[in-house]
This record gives structure tokens, C-alpha cells and sequence, in this order.
């Protein structure tokens, strides 16, 4: 399936949160959107590094009137470990069905020392009040990631 792009509508897909609760993308949304970024896998350097990004600049988010919302394949418990661990401050989607991450278009081939696997492609989508894709940050640098999004809502409000 091909990446979604700016400008599209997305469906408003019922999920599964790390605290059991199912929800539809729309309850998610903060003031002006959500922010929701799709990694590959809990408790891997790269994802608690973005995790950690995110966590931290939390509250910027919120003031800029945008929910968090990570996404990955992991289960209900590898989710509730993650976000306890790392004490992350927004939810994290269970999508251990890859429905949505098929959706979006992050799920495809992707290669780690010459093997060659499926799973998810680092992204993130900035949606609006209406679900409409603002923004999409495919190949995603997690160091400066979360500070780049902020950047960007920033200019463009």
C-alpha cells in the first residue's frame, strides 16, 4: 500500500490504546490535531530514543493544541511495559493487526543487516481537527524528530 500524502482525509479508524480502551482516531485530538507517529518496535534504541523525544516535549505539543499518539505492531503488554518504563505521557496504539499501519501506508518491505523482513517504516502524520493529513515526515531522524515537528506547526500557524 502506498504512503498516504498531505491533504487526505483519514478514516476514522476505531483502535485498541495501551490501557485497554478502544477509542476512534477523532478522540484523540488535541485542540488543532494529533500528532501521530508509527515506529517499528517497543523498547528498541531508536524507538525509545523517539519515545523519549516525545515524552519530553510533552507539554510544547499540548500548548501548540496537539495529542501524541504513537503506533506500533507490539501487543497490549509489550505496550504497558514500554510506556511504564519510559514513563511516556500519551498514549501508545495497539496495532498488532497492522490494519492501520497498512492503511497509512508504513507497512511494507524494509532490510536490517542484508536480511529482508516486513514490518513498519519510521513516519509521522500531523493531522487536523478533521483528520486531514498536514504534514507527513516519511524516514524519520529520531534524535531531532520531535523538535522538527514543533518547528514546523510553529511557522505555519
Amino acid at each position: 500500500m502506498e504512503l498516504l500524502k498531505e491533504n487526505e482525509k483519514v478514516k476514522n479508524f476505531k483502535v485498541l490504546l495501551d490501557d485497554g480502551k478502544k477509542v476512534s482516531l477523532k478522540d484523540l485530538l488535541g485542540a488543532n490535531g494529533l500528532i501521530l507517529y508509527f515506529y517499528p518496535k517497543d523498547n528498541t534504541p531508536g524507538c525509545t530514543k523517539e519515545a523519549c523525544a516525545f515524552r519530553d516535549n510533552f507539554l510544547e505539543f499540548q500548548k501548540l493544541g496537539y495529542n501524541v499518539v504513537g503506533v506500533s505492531a507490539d501487543s497490549l503488554e509489550s505496550h504497558q511495559k514500554f510506556k511504564s518504563k519510559h514513563n511516556l505521557n500519551f498514549p501508545l496504539i495497539v496495532d498488532d493487526s497492522q490494519e492501520l499501519c497498512k492503511y497509512f501506508g508504513v507497512w511494507g518491505e524494509k532490510k536490517m543487516y542484508g536480511k529482508t523482513y516486513e514490518g513498519i517504516n519510521r513516519t509521522t502524520f500531523i493531522l487536523n481537527k478533521d483528520l486531514k493529513i498536514i504534514k507527513v515526515y516519511p524516514k524519520v531522524k529520531v534524535e531531532e524528530h520531535a523538535t522538527e515537528i514543533i518547528k514546523d506547526i510553529t511557522q505555519n500557524q
